[in-house]
């Protein structure tokens, strides 16, 4: 699909440049497009690398293990075909465990796990059982507890002048596509045309071979015993300080510009402090070496920035060359009466079309949006939300579906895209809450 959307995207602009005598702008355009791409990877790769490094701190210390501990009462309630012991409800708490601390490289191979697993519980080969869709409508949801950091970084690098004011915007929006997905999962399943049926050549497929299940970054704290009172002296002296600090700091806001006022202050101006010492101290309390961890952690940062040159620099200059030639403003003045009818400028209609297909793809558009219309305007906290509202929809159900040999995936698309719908609808309205 992302081939043909390309290719439709240069093709276009060639073409619509010709006969309306805008071919120099589309070549110039070629070129400035390729060279901010390489650009735009220079400045966001330094917040990255930090803020991957520092959730390799936080995973050593044993956060992960621990929301997998808290998760594990509720996925078995929303799992009860799965018995508690199984396997697959092992890789299914570490799977959204990892999703929630936005650890993707390490949710992946858990998901991919879990699939497999619930396949053994299977009886008809090649459709997909109630908690495989379940499973799925969640994953593409991609509810997101930590901050969006290469979004932020993004943002950061286009000037913006709050580049962590879009975290609960985009913490509302996904738990609207997660919400609504799980809701859409309950209401299709009882529709007979979503029935588990039996394929007419049920063989057992062969599943696809799963990547080792990362160990690093999970195995909880380093060292057993007690912390010691210099570490439970420095925990409780730092994290006094800052409720003391925030206790003020909203006392004063509150009085001054009400609720939504020091909602929308802390939201821009403290979260992204309070994340970066808040992970230390989980490192500091799983006794994690942090400055080794944050070093490692950091290796693997710069492995990610180096991986989505290539997508940047494809997709920006593909979109360059589609807005220099007039074309992207045509499709925006068709579209934008009716979508800005329901609070949604047209600016920010690619970012949504293109991201359950693409999560690179939806990241160069993001870029674009925010080189072209400010990272700081509307459809630009927008289209940044909408980044981290849901997950790259059909490359999960590809690559989960596949590793379960899935043919018949049933109901789960339908939920996978209404989830979607519902994301868009719920970052737009955090969007106007936040943003006006």
């Amino acid at each position: 699909m992302l081939n043909w959307i390309w290719l439709g995207l240069v093709v276009l602009s060639v073409v619509h440049a010709g006969f309306a005598g805008e071919m120099q702008a589309v070549s110039l355009a070629a070129f400035e497009s390729a060279k901010s791409a390489v650009t735009l990877v220079i400045g966001l790769a330094g917040f990255m690398i930090f803020m991957l490094g520092l959730m390799r701190v936080a995973a050593d210390g044993g956060l992960l293990r621990a929301i997998a501990r808290a998760l594990a009462p509720l996925l078995r309630r929303l799992f009860p075909e799965v018995p508690p012991d199984h396997p697959a409800m092992g890789a299914i708490v570490m799977n959204m465990a990892s999703n929630i601390l936005g650890l993707g490289n390490a949710a992946t191979p858990f998901g991919l796990k879990a699939m497999v697993e619930l396949n053994r519980l299977n009886r008809l080969p090649g459709v997909a059982t109630d908690p495989m869709v379940l499973f799925l409508a969640i994953n593409t949801s991609a509810i997101t507890l930590m901050a969006p950091t290469g979004t932020m970084a993004v943002r950061s690098a286009a000037g913006s002048s709050s580049p962590g004011a879009i975290w609960l915007p985009t913490l509302i929006a996904t738990t609207c596509s997660t919400t609504a997905a799980i809701a859409a999962y309950y209401a299709l399943r009882r529709l007979g045309r979503f029935a588990a049926r039996p394929l007419a050549d049920a063989d057992v497929p062969q599943q696809a071979p799963l990547p080792e299940t990362p160990d690093a970054g999970v195995a909880g704290p380093a060292e057993a015993g007690p912390l010691g009172f210099a570490r439970i002296a420095l925990l409780v002296t730092v994290s006094g300080a800052l409720i003391a600090a925030l206790g003020l700091e909203l006392w004063a806001t509150v009085a001054a510009e009400g609720a939504v006022g020091a909602l929308r202050e802390i939201s821009e101006h403290w979260l992204i402090p309070l994340l970066i010492v808040g992970l230390l101290l989980v490192g500091v309390a799983g006794r994690v070496p942090v400055y080794e961890s944050m070093v490692a952690g950091a290796r693997e940062g710069l492995d990610v920035v180096v991986r989505i040159v290539p997508y940047l620099v494809v997709i920006l200059v593909a979109v360059g060359m589609f807005r220099a030639s007039g074309a992207l403003d045509l499709l925006i003045s068709a579209v934008d009466p009716l979508t800005r009818a329901v609070g949604f400028p047209g600016e920010a209609l690619p970012m949504a079309l293109l991201r359950p297909l693409s999560g690179s793809g939806a990241f160069a558009v993001m870029a674009e949006i925010l080189e072209s219309q400010g990272p700081d305007s509307f459809a630009g906290m927008l289209a940044s939300t909408l980044q981290g509202s849901t997950e790259t929809t059909f490359y999960v159900l590809t690559i989960y579906c596949g590793a379960a040999g899935v043919r018949d995936a049933r109901h789960a698309l339908p939920a996978c895209l209404i989830g979607d719908l519902a994301g868009a609808a719920g970052a737009t309205a955090a969007c106007h809450l936040f943003f006006g």
